[in-house]
Parts: C-alpha cells; sequence; structure tokens
C-alpha cells in the first residue's frame, strides 16, 4: 500500500488550523491565547468528524520563504499539542514555502504530511519569488529518514501567484511532481475561496492515474458533488471558518453536506 494511502482515506477531508499570527508578528496575541485556540479547534474538527488536521500558519504576514527559528520552534509545540489531542492524522503547512522546517517538525511531533506550495513550479508572490524545491525536499526527506512515514502533497501551479515559466502547461506540473516523488498532488484556484477550474481538474484526473488528486481551495458544501468527481479529497479552511477560526456550525453544515455523499 502507498504511504499516502495509508495516511488519508479516499474522499478524505482535510480540516484546517489557521494558527494566528506567531511571535515576533506585530499582532501576535500571546502564547496562552494561541495554545486555547488550537486546542478548541482540534475539538471541533474532532467531533465534526473530519479525516485529516492540517496546521498552517497562514496569518505570519508578510510571508517568507523559509521561516525564522522561533516560528519553527512555535509551531512545533502548537503542532505536537494537535497530534497529541486527536487520532486523525495530522499534516503541516509552512509558508511560504518552508518544507525543511514542516519536515522537522514532523521528525520530532509525529505529524505525517506536508503541503509544499511552490514544489516543481517557480512562482512569483507578492512575498518575493519562491523556487520550486522539490529535489531538495526530496533529499531531506530521505535525510531526516521519514521517507517511508511522511507524505508530500505538492502544489501544482498555486493560488497567489504568477508563475515565472507562463507558458509551463498545468500537465507538466503535473508530471514533474509525479517524478519528483509528490505522494499527492493538490489542485487550486487563483485566489483563497476560489473553486479549481473543471478543465484543471480534468487535466489532473488524466495524468494523476494512481496519484491522488487534493482540491486545495474552495470548495463548499453545494460543490462537493461536483469536485469530488475529481478530487480524491478535499482541503477546507476559510469555508468552515468565522474570523479566523473553525466554526461548529459551519463545519457541520459543511460535513452535513459530505455525509449526503458518502
Amino acid at each position: 500500500m502507498k504511504l499516502i494511502n495509508k495516511i488519508l482515506p479516499n474522499k478524505a477531508i482535510i480540516g484546517m488550523i489557521h494558527f494566528p499570527p506567531l511571535v515576533g508578528y506585530k499582532k501576535y496575541p500571546g502564547f496562552d491565547f494561541i495554545v486555547k485556540k488550537t486546542l478548541d479547534e482540534v475539538k471541533l474538527l474532532n467531533l465534526g468528524k473530519v479525516h485529516a488536521i492540517m496546521v498552517e500558519n497562514n496569518y505570519d504576514i508578510p510571508h517568507k520563504e523559509f521561516v525564522d527559528p522561533e516560528i519553527t520552534a512555535m509551531m512545533t509545540i502548537l503542532t505536537y499539542l494537535v497530534v497529541n489531542n486527536t487520532k486523525l492524522p495530522v499534516g503541516i503547512n509552512v509558508l511560504w514555502n518552508d518544507y525543511r522546517s514542516a519536515l522537522g517538525i514532523c521528525a520530532v511531533t509525529g505529524a505525517k504530511f506536508i503541503r509544499i506550495p511552490a514544489y516543481v513550479d517557480t512562482v512569483k508572490t507578492n512575498y518575493g519569488v519562491m523556487k520550486a524545491c522539490s529535489k531538495n525536499a526530496v533529499k531531506y526527506r530521505k535525510k531526516l529518514n521519514l521517507e517511508n512515514r511522511v507524505a508530500i502533497l505538492a502544489d501544482v501551479q498555486v493560488k497567489h501567484s504568477v508563475m515565472v515559466n507562463k507558458n509551463k502547461p498545468l500537465s507538466q506540473s503535473i508530471r514533474e511532481s509525479i517524478q519528483n516523488s509528490a505522494d499527492a498532488i493538490i489542485i487550486t484556484g487563483k485566489w483563497t475561496g476560489d473553486e479549481p477550474k473543471i478543465n484543471d481538474l480534468e487535466i489532473a484526473k488524466r495524468y494523476c492515474r494512481n496519484i491522488p488528486i487534493l482540491i486545495g481551495s474552495g470548495s463548499s458544501p453545494s460543490n462537493l458533488q461536483t469536485l469530488f468527481k475529481y478530487a480524491n479529497g478535499i482541503i477546507v479552511g476559510t469555508n468552515i471558518m468565522k474570523n479566523g477560526k473553525v466554526n461548529k456550525i459551519l463545519l457541520g453544515k459543511y460535513m452535513k453536506s459530505y455525509n449526503r455523499l458518502f
């Protein structure tokens, strides 16, 4: 059985936890506040019966390609708390593209997957150019002896960015990701809340074959049925949150729609 199939069931819902601004950022609300918020959201996601949880430093703005040591330290503690307060698999996205911190956190905490936004595509963002890192990420995963324990979820032509190579077709990005050991492919719209284009999903379906396709933006109770015609799983954040926090009512509506399908 492939590593990703050991971690995520087919048709999985991965619920996000967005950390508030972490230490060193202007709106940092304090460690105790963030711990309480995080544990409250873990509890809601457990009760909501999602299939996995992913944490992210969403509000550390401006983002950096690689975060400072204090951010890694704080995310390690917070991820450890999440792992130890759920039976669900836990994943990490260290924005903007810090595969080293993400893998290091997995090695320490037991988290089981990471998301890498710029895996095989070098992209321009509001925070600078983010360089493709697939080969380095795979080498680092091997260095930490995680290749049989931690899965890589790779975005292709990711949201909130512009391709440096504007002539590169999506199919090429998908093929390169698979060739560079991605365990799953993430398809997004252009921005948070935008669902992927059907044409992009059709291309992904054609080229992924035995590699799971995950939706990385824009899912809602009203479009789950359409998205799951193409996808093996969905990462959801915005549509189950209110004021940056997982909301019981919104999560309930989302999972009710999901449960009607499966």
